[in-house]
C-alpha cells in the first residue's frame, strides 16, 4: 500500500484541494481531503495525444523511459512510419517492445500504408490487413487518415477501413492540412474525430464547427502552438496537446509539460490546460491511464508548481518510474528488424536531366511541414541559394528522383536521412552530385540512419531498426543526433531542425510541392508535375 499527501489537482472534477491519495496493487483506494501545508502538487499524468514514436529515433520502451521523466505517462502513438517499412510486422514490433514498459501506450492501426500511390513503400496494408489490426485489443484507434482526397472521393478501400473502426467503436484520427469549407464538413462527417494539422486559428475553428477535436501540435518540425493556443479562450473542452514528431534531443529537454506551462503563461485557466494535457486524451481514446478517481490506476505526477510544471516524480500503477529528472528504469536492448536493398550509386546518377529556362523549386518554411512552389530561372539557381534534392528508393533498384529546394541554407556538401516520411526512402540535399552520391552510399552501407558530409568529413548516426530507430540508450542517441545537427549547421544549414525538415520533403500529403522516389509532386492537385516549367 502507498500514499501521498499534497495539493491534489483534479481537472476532471475541476477541484484543487489539500488531500491524501492512497493506493494498493496499483489502484487508487482513497482520495480524501486533509489539512496540511500547501504543496507539492499532484496532477494526472500528461499524455501526448498524437506522436510517431519512431520520430524520436528510439523504440517504444526507450521513448517511454525518456518521456516519463517529464511527467508523460501515456501516448496515442501512430506506428505509421515503421508500418511503411515492415507492414504489420512493424506494428507488432512496436507492440511487443512497448509491452516491456509500464508506460500507457495506445497504438493505432495505420490507415494509409503507403500514404499515397505516388511513392514506393516497403509494405501495403489493405482494408483486410487494417481490419485485422483493429480487431487486436492492443490497438486502440484508426490512425490518421491522411488521404483526405480519398475520403472526399469515397475511395472504397479507405472507406472500408473507416467502417471497420466504426463497427468496433474505435476513434478515427484525421489529417487534413488546409481543408476548409464544405470539404472539411464532408471529411468530418465520414467519422473523422480529430485533426492535428490545423496551422491557423480560423482553420481550427472551422474544423471544430465541423465536429472535430483539435490537437495543438508543437513538435520538432511543425510548431502550431502560438497560432492555436488562443482556442483555449472559447474551445477548451475541444483541445488536446501533441508533438507529432519529437527528435531525441528535444525529448531530453521536455514534453507535454512544457506546452502546459506555456499555455498557463499565456494566461489560460490551469484546469482547462490540464484537462487538455492530461484528461481529454484518456477520455477520447479510452486509455487505461488513471485520472485520480477511486478505482483508477495510480498514475500521477508530482510537480513543483502549477506554473512551470517542473516534474519531481512520475508514478504509473503505484510505482515511481522517474524522480528529479532521472528515469528509475534501466534501458533495454531492442531487436533490429529492417528492410533495405543496399547498392552503390555514383555522381552521374544525380545529374539533373531535362531542359527549360525556369525550374520549379520547393520552398521550405522553417518550423512548418507545408512547403511552397516557387519558380527560379535556371541561370539564377546558384545565386538564389537553391540546392539539389534527391530521393532514392531504398527497397529496389531505381534511379534517384531529383528536384530543387531552397531556404535550407547554403549547405556545403550534403545531408541525408532514411527518416523520410512517409515511405522512408533515402532523402538527401546537397550542393553537388558527388556529395550526394557519397552520402547516399554511406546510408546504403549503414542500412539506414542520418548522415552529414562536408566534402571531407563524414558523420553517420546509424538507425538499424527499420532505418528509423536506434537500439542505443536514449541519452546516447540524443547526444549523437545533437552532434550531427551541429555539423549540419556548421556546413551552412540554417533550419532549426535540419534533419527533421529534410524528412518531410518527401511527405506528399502535405502541400504544396514535395519529392517522392517517383518524381516531383504537387499536393494541391495530387499529381506529378515536371521539374521545368
Amino acid at each position: 500500500m502507498g500514499s501521498i499527501v499534497g495539493t491534489i489537482v483534479d481537472p476532471l472534477q475541476r477541484r484543487v484541494f489539500s488531500g491524501r491519495m492512497v493506493w494498493e496493487d496499483g489502484r487508487i483506494l482513497a482520495v480524501e481531503p486533509v489539512a496540511h501545508e500547501r504543496g507539492p502538487f499532484i496532477v494526472p499524468g500528461f499524455v501526448d495525444a498524437h506522436v510517431h514514436v519512431e520520430s524520436s529515433m528510439l523504440p517504444p520502451a526507450e521513448f517511454a523511459r525518456l518521456a516519463m521523466v517529464h511527467g508523460t505517462t501515456g501516448s496515442v502513438s501512430d506506428p505509421h512510419e515503421i508500418a511503411n517499412v515492415l507492414g504489420s510486422d512493424g506494428v507488432e514490433f512496436m507492440l511487443s517492445d512497448a509491452a516491456s514498459s509500464p508506460f500507457r501506450f495506445c497504438f493505432g492501426a495505420p490507415s494509409c500504408v503507403p500514404a499515397t500511390a505516388f511513392e514506393t513503400a516497403g509494405a501495403v496494408l489493405d482494408a483486410r490487413a487494417v481490419a485485422r489490426l483493429l480487431e487486436d485489443p492492443r490497438i486502440g484507434y484508426l490512425a490518421e487518415v491522411m488521404n483526405f482526397p480519398g475520403v472526399l472521393a469515397k475511395d472504397a478501400d479507405l472507406m472500408e477501413k473507416i467502417a471497420a473502426a466504426a463497427r468496433l467503436g474505435k476513434p478515427i484520427d484525421g489529417h487534413a492540412p488546409g481543408l476548409r469549407g464544405e470539404d472539411v464538413r464532408r471529411y468530418a462527417a465520414a467519422g473523422i474525430t480529430t485533426d492535428h494539422e490545423a496551422s491557423s486559428f480560423d482553420e481550427a475553428v472551422e474544423k471544430i464547427a465541423a465536429g472535430m477535436k483539435i490537437l495543438i501540435r508543437e513538435g520538432s518540425a511543425a510548431r502550431n502552438f502560438d497560432a492555436l493556443v488562443p482556442l483555449f479562450g472559447m474551445y477548451a473542452d475541444r483541445l488536446m496537446f501533441c508533438s507529432d514528431d519529437k527528435h531525441p534531443d528535444a525529448l531530453l529537454d521536455g514534453h507535454i509539460n512544457r506546452l502546459a506551462a506555456r499555455a498557463v503563461e499565456e494566461g489560460f485557466d490551469v484546469l482547462d490546460v490540464l484537462y487538455a494535457a492530461c484528461v481529454h486524451p484518456v477520455l477520447h481514446y479510452r486509455l487505461p491511464g488513471g485520472l485520480l478517481r477511486l478505482g483508477d490506476p495510480a498514475d500521477f505526477v508530482v510537480v513543483e508548481d502549477l506554473k512551470d510544471f517542473r516534474v519531481l516524480e512520475t508514478w504509473i500503477a503505484g510505482e515511481c518510474v522517474a524522480r528529479d529528472g532521472a528515469s528509475l528504469l534501466p534501458p533495454r536492448r531492442s531487436a533490429c528488424p529492417n528492410r533495405f536493398h543496399p547498392r552503390l550509386v555514383g555522381a552521374a546518377d544525380f545529374v539533373i536531366k531535362g531542359q527549360g529556362r525556369v525550374a520549379r523549386v520547393i520552398e521550405v518554411e522553417d518550423g512548418q511541414l507545408i512547403t511552397r512552389c516557387a519558380y527560379c530561372n535556371v541561370s539564377d539557381l546558384e545565386s538564389a541559394g537553391v540546392l539539389r534534392l534527391a530521393v532514392v528508393n531504398r527497397y529496389s533498384d531505381a534511379p534517384p528522383a531529383m528536384a530543387f529546394v531552397r531556404n535550407c541554407g547554403r549547405i556545403r556538401g550534403a545531408l541525408a536521412s532514411t527518416v523520410a516520411h512517409d515511405s522512408h526512402n533515402i532523402v538527401a540535399v546537397g550542393s553537388d552530385e558527388a556529395s550526394l552520391a557519397h552520402i547516399v552510399n554511406l546510408l546504403m552501407e549503414a542500412r539506414g540512419g542520418c548522415a552529414a558530409f562536408d566534402g571531407e568529413r563524414s558523420l553517420v548516426l546509424p538507425l538499424p531498426i527499420a532505418g528509423l530507430m536506434s537500439p542505443e540508450p536514449g541519452s546516447v542517441v540524443a547526444a549523437d543526433y545533437a552532434e550531427i545537427t551541429r555539423m549540419a549547421r556548421q556546413m551552412g544549414a540554417t533550419l532549426e531542425a535540419p534533419f527533421m525538415t529534410l524528412s518531410f520533403l518527401a511527405l506528399l500529403v502535405i502541400p504544396e510541392l514535395k519529392l517522392s522516389d517517383r518524381g516531383l509532386f504537387d499536393g494541391r492537385v495530387f499529381e506529378f508535375v515536371p521539374l521545368f516549367k
